[in-house]
């Protein structure tokens, strides 16, 4: 992070205190778990060490909070961070990668495709500060997996209810679009995260057809079998997972991504014990998709909703 970027500061909107754009590491923004001494992942190699190394969704969140692997979404986020939009010129953004965010033993998870620019690049948490992320708060509130009808900024007192949101990409790319090596380079931290929280969760969310085909190819990499023809992304579409229960399975944690290996089932058939998660599909509540009607409200929460059913199961 350049020291140019980082000299003008600014007050943060619900704090009051000072913050240069891209805000540092352990300089005090809320909820950031990075420090100045948090080690930085420089390249794929790094970010796939870092990952298998992680312990919990914490340790996840505070090494993804610094990764600087990809250079074009690095010097873009930051770019953003200085030049700001016009409307939030008198605030500091976050300016760094987001870190997913909610429950660290989630019945339901939600996966999107990256930060906003101008969203979770500037709030420091992920789907938040634009018309998509209002939506989808309202939406999780009704449907019961939100505290609050709309989160605006980390620290704002927001909390998700067995539920936890993350990013297939976790810094914001220009023009939304990662390249597929900034996608695979960044996998790692989501195979990560989805290994340490997979034993609770019932139901996976995909906000949009990458959402979807991110989760897809993470939970193979976990070990789910996954049916043919590949289930096709759609409103509303929904397909049982079966994947090993956390009792017979033993996880690799120091392969590049994390293998999930079945052992024989304990009544003696040699079968394999398995549990199931439903993958929801859903259309992201952008403002494409919202003004024009193809997601409306009604259809947003019939999908939250059924997630939540799930996660009272």
């Amino acid at each position: 992070m350049t020291a140019e970027r980082g000299a003008a500061r600014h007050p943060h909107p619900l704090t009051g205190r000072l913050f240069s754009s891209p805000v540092p590491p352990g300089s005090g923004w809320p909820d950031d778990l990075g420090l100045s001494t948090t080690p930085v992942a420089g390249d794929a190699a790094a970010v796939k060490a870092a990952a298998a190394a992680a312990t919990s969704p914490a340790e996840v969140a505070t090494a993804v909070s610094v990764c600087r692997a990809c250079p074009r979404l690095v010097d873009w986020r930051e770019s953003v961070a200085v030049e700001k939009r016009r409307s939030y010129a008198g605030e500091p953004y976050w300016g760094r990668p987001i870190a997913g965010w909610g429950s660290e033993t989630p019945r339901v998870l939600v996966v999107g495709l990256a930060p906003a620019a101008h969203g979770g690049n500037r709030t420091g948490r992920i789907f938040t500060g634009d018309r998509s992320g209002d939506w989808l708060f309202a939406s999780l509130h009704r449907v019961g997996l939100a505290v609050h009808a709309t989160s605006v900024h980390a620290g704002d007192g927001q909390r998700l209810v067995d539920t936890r949101m993350v990013a297939a990409v976790r810094c914001a790319p220009p023009a939304n679009k990662p390249t597929p090596t900034e996608r695979d380079t960044c996998a790692p931290w989501l195979d990560a995260e989805l290994a340490l929280v997979l034993d609770t969760v019932r139901a996976v969310v995909c906000l949009g057809s990458f959402g979807w085909e991110a989760a897809l190819r993470a939970l193979v990499r976990q070990g789910c079998d996954i049916p043919r023809p590949r289930p096709a992304f759609g409103h509303a579409a929904r397909v049982e997972l079966h994947w090993p229960a956390a009792e017979t399975a033993q996880v690799d944690k120091s392969a590049s991504v994390s293998r999930v290996d079945s052992v024989g089932d304990a009544d003696g058939s040699g079968g394999q014990r398995s549990r199931m998660v439903a993958v929801l599909g859903c259309y992201h509540p952008s403002q494409q998709n919202t003004f024009t009607g193809k997601l409306t409200e009604p259809m947003l929460d019939a999908v939250l909703g059924e997630a939540a059913a799930l996660a009272r199961e």
